[in-house]
């Protein structure tokens, strides 16, 4: 599955970590869970990512179609015009000169974080030439005159935007740790008080009350919800700036104590203020029709597992009334809530009813069959009337047993794997999976702002509750599915394997769908071997093109360093028990030490008599290391000269079907043979590596007159695929390395990317581990395959990689 939030960055690392200090703790076996395979392994069916309006909003770049800004001429030196933003795709912007009108021929994209671009009035406040383009130059006479007409009225691009360190950034981008903004108090709708933004996780913030140093009185709330408002807003409306009421947080501070928190918050903020463009996305709130005595039917807001009747209590204004869980004992405590005309959950009386759901009954109410007419008539009320819920029945796309991740109402910090138990008009129940202590299904509306699509999570870095263990339901007898696999733990182990592991494991998996059966017992060898890194290698050999078959992911740790590798496994049970004895092969072990033969006393192999030095059952064959080319002639091997340090494999590639990334075994220099039709200047770089137990890297440099440009050309272990790059750096942009980058360890690259504009994808590195030499193979087509990112981010990126690659071209490779 594609990740679709790979542009999506986690502001605020520093405040995440304290709040993941309070939140929940994330054990292994969770850590490891994957959607992808969850849904495949299931049959489920993940909600749309459509359906969460207020998250493709927060994918939206800052820029918007019509935006007006100033742009440098084509091939007029030190000339501008005033050109039109046509769309968006990340930080590439498509423009269009004004003067052309409808005309799309001259249209243009451009890279916001290189292209010369200001703010309209840039070119009069420094004297700059502003005249229209050539193409159009006679078509009005006054162009003056036409600039101010298309300027009247428009909306220009925030300079903010264009220039200095917010240039180029997301909406969600500019939300960062410390910025200051309002929050409207939860009670009172004309009282707000400032918050601090303690993190950002893709939009969702957790802000604590300025004045208040308790982390335990955070909220988390995102950035589009109605409640939140930039610095300024209450006193340019007229409205009252209040320290929080709710759950006496009033009286944890003095008077004084509030207002010189607020006093040096505000000060604080001037010194960067956040921008308004943050709030650009908010949805005007529509006017409401309720009266004071009317009642409704309404999702709990303490307690959103039940729908109960609620009463309009007050009304505020034509924007915000007050309401109250109906509660007729005489010690109740009431239950408020401001609500708005689209507030989330609130619904007309009989809802429920007409819908088949269950209606909580007011405590106190003496009849046990709840009827709205007889309540009504015994608490003399009216009902709301229908035209006060204009949008009572929208779904939004979203169906029964969609999953999605949820945030736990019970614990705002906490997010977990969600399935739709019920739709019903716009409320969807859930049913939230992994918690320690069971709950009812929470109802939750469509619009609501605390649920999102499967895959968020992971794409902004943040931890997700989920289902402890995957159930896989199949017939055992079905094309895809496979009888029980054993584990013969008296037949030969190989060279690899620890025969004393390998008799701690089951003596059978399965039955089950035949790749998840597979991967659990593969799992379970690896987990089994001296050294695990290797065993990765070896099982990425096993491969038949006329096998059925589906990738996953293989992992392993050794001495506190992680190893992944894609594997591909077979998906129909006829192929179970050809695959088994291929990985048995590769293993080097006896053909029967796991597979579908059960081996009592004495294996038909007769492998239980041989010992590690005298088996030789695989002794005809050399078993080389995985190649990515042709394979190497015999007479390459060689014996290296030297040792260098012992390099880990890396395995980066996500979702291929391409050959394996691994060492090749000769240390003939294998030469990019690149054809083109023009002549230019070729450097290439062949990494090889000898096979043998310390692998060593040997780099070979072969130049190659053509013509007209100079192009750094990495070859990838003897594929006839190169990186390239066709222009030449700037001097400022020059590199300047102290240390070779192929002695780089993965450290060292997160330590390099953090050091550049890049620095939020650096945890992409330290996962994947991506070690010096693995950077320098990194191609655009691979980091945003391998990566998922969109193209704006991958470019960046590639550019940073290319310093390094030029770098060390001119300071290492000779």
């Amino acid at each position: 599955m594609k990740n679709q939030f790979a542009s999506v960055k986690m502001n605020g690392n520093e405040g995440l970590e304290k709040v993941l200090q309070t939140s929940i703790l994330v054990s292994e076996e969770e850590v490891d869970f994957n959607w992808e395979e969850y849904l495949e392994e299931t049959g489920a069916t993940a909600a749309p990512h459509t359906s969460f309006r207020h998250v493709e909003l927060s994918l939206q770049s800052s820029f918007q179609p019509g935006m007006k800004l100033e742009v440098a001429n084509k091939g007029s030196l030190d000339t501008y015009w005033v050109a039109t933003i046509i769309t968006t795709c990340g930080q590439l912007l498509l423009l269009r000169y004004c003067g052309y009108g409808d005309d799309r021929k001259a249209d243009f994209w451009c890279d916001v974080m290189t292209a010369e671009l200001h703010p309209v009035g840039w070119c009069a406040q420094n004297n700059k030439t502003l005249q229209p383009p050539e193409a159009i130059k006679e078509k009005y006479s006054d162009w003056t005159e036409f600039l101010i007409k298309e300027l009247t009225g428009s909306r220009t691009a925030p300079a903010n935007l264009l220039e200095g360190p917010l240039r180029g950034k997301n909406t969600v981008d500019l939300i960062v740790v410390g910025c200051i903004l309002e929050v409207r108090d939860a009670f009172e709708p004309s009282v707000y008080w400032a918050a601090r933004v303690q993190c950002n996780v893709g939009g969702r913030l957790c802000l604590s009350y300025v004045g208040l140093n308790d982390s335990s009185d955070d909220m988390w709330m995102f950035y589009l919800d109605t409640r939140l408002r930039p610095l300024g807003w209450a006193k340019e409306n007229n409205l009252s700036l209040k320290p929080p009421t709710g759950e006496n947080l009033c009286d944890l501070r003095s008077s004084s104590e509030w207002t010189e928190a607020l006093d040096e918050a505000t000060t604080e903020t001037l010194k960067s203020p956040l921008p308004l463009e943050v709030f650009k996305d908010h949805a005007d709130l529509s006017t409401h029709s309720f009266r004071a005595g009317m009642k409704l039917e309404m999702v709990s807001p303490k307690e959103p597992f039940h729908i109960c009747p609620v009463s309009v209590t007050k009304v505020y204004n034509e924007y915000y009334f007050q309401i109250r869980v109906d509660d007729l004992t005489a010690e109740a405590t009431p239950t408020r809530a401001v609500c708005h005309a689209d507030s989330p959950g609130i619904l007309p009386v009989q809802w429920c009813l007409k819908n088949g759901v269950g209606l909580e009954r007011p405590q106190g109410f003496e009849s046990q069959d709840f009827d709205w007419a007889d309540y009504l008539k015994h608490t003399g009320a009216e009902a709301a009337p229908d035209v006060c819920f204009p949008n009572a029945s929208q779904s939004r796309g979203f169906c029964k047993d969609m999953w999605l991740e949820a945030v736990n109402p019970l614990q705002p910090s906490e997010l977990c794997v969600a399935r739709i138990t019920q739709v019903k008009g716009r409320l969807l129940w859930l049913r939230l999976e992994g918690l320690t202590k069971p709950q009812p299904d929470c109802i939750v509306d469509v619009e609501s702002m605390n649920i999102f699509p499967v895959g968020w999570c992971e794409a902004n870095g943040y931890p997700l509750t989920h289902l402890l263990k995957t159930v896989c339901e199949c017939l055992v007898n079905g094309k895809y599915c496979c009888s029980q696999l054993f584990v013969n733990h008296h037949c030969f182990s190989g060279p690899y394997l620890n025969k004393g592991r390998i008799s701690e494991l089951p003596k059978a998996v399965g039955p089950g769908k035949c790749a998840v059966v597979l991967k659990e017992i593969l799992m379970m060898l690896i987990n089994s071997a001296y050294k695990p890194g290797r065993v990765l290698r070896e099982l990425q050999m096993v491969e038949d093109p006329q096998w059925n078959c589906q990738e996953e992911t293989l992992k392993a740790k050794y001495k506190g360093k992680s190893y992944r590798s894609t594997m591909r496994i077979v998906r129909t049970a006829d192929q179970v028990s050809e695959f088994c004895r291929r990985v048995c092969e590769r293993l080097q072990c006896c053909p029967n030490l796991f597979g579908p033969t059960i081996v009592s006393d004495k294996c038909p192999e007769n492998c239980f008599s041989q010992t590690k030095t005298k088996y030789t059952y695989y002794k005809k064959r050399k078993v080389g290391r995985p190649s990515l080319g042709e394979n190497a002639q015999d007479g390459d091997m060689t014996k290296p000269a030297r040792r260098r340090k012992k390099r880990k494999a890396i395995f980066v590639q996500k979702k291929r079907r391409t050959s394996i990334v691994g060492y090749h075994t000769t240390e003939s220099p294998q030469v990019c043979q690149t054809k083109n039709t023009h002549s230019e200047i070729f450097t290439c770089i062949s990494l090889v590596t000898p096979a043998s137990k310390q692998m060593q890297a040997h780099i070979k440099v072969q130049k190659c007159i053509c013509f007209q440009r100079q192009i750094f050309c990495m070859c990838a272990l003897n594929m006839k695929c190169c990186i390239i790059t066709t222009e030449r750096f700037e001097e400022e942009d020059r590199l300047v390395l102290e240390r070779n980058p192929l002695e780089w360890s993965v450290s060292d690259v997160v330590d390099f990317i953090t050091s550049t504009d890049c620095a939020s994808l650096a945890k992409i590195f330290q996962e994947q581990d991506i070690d010096g030499q693995a950077l320098l193979l990194l191609t655009l087509p691979t980091v945003q395959e391998c990566m998922d990112l969109k193209l704006g981010p991958a470019i960046k990126l590639c550019h940073q990689i290319e310093r390094v690659k030029v770098a060390f071209y001119s300071q290492f490779a000779n």
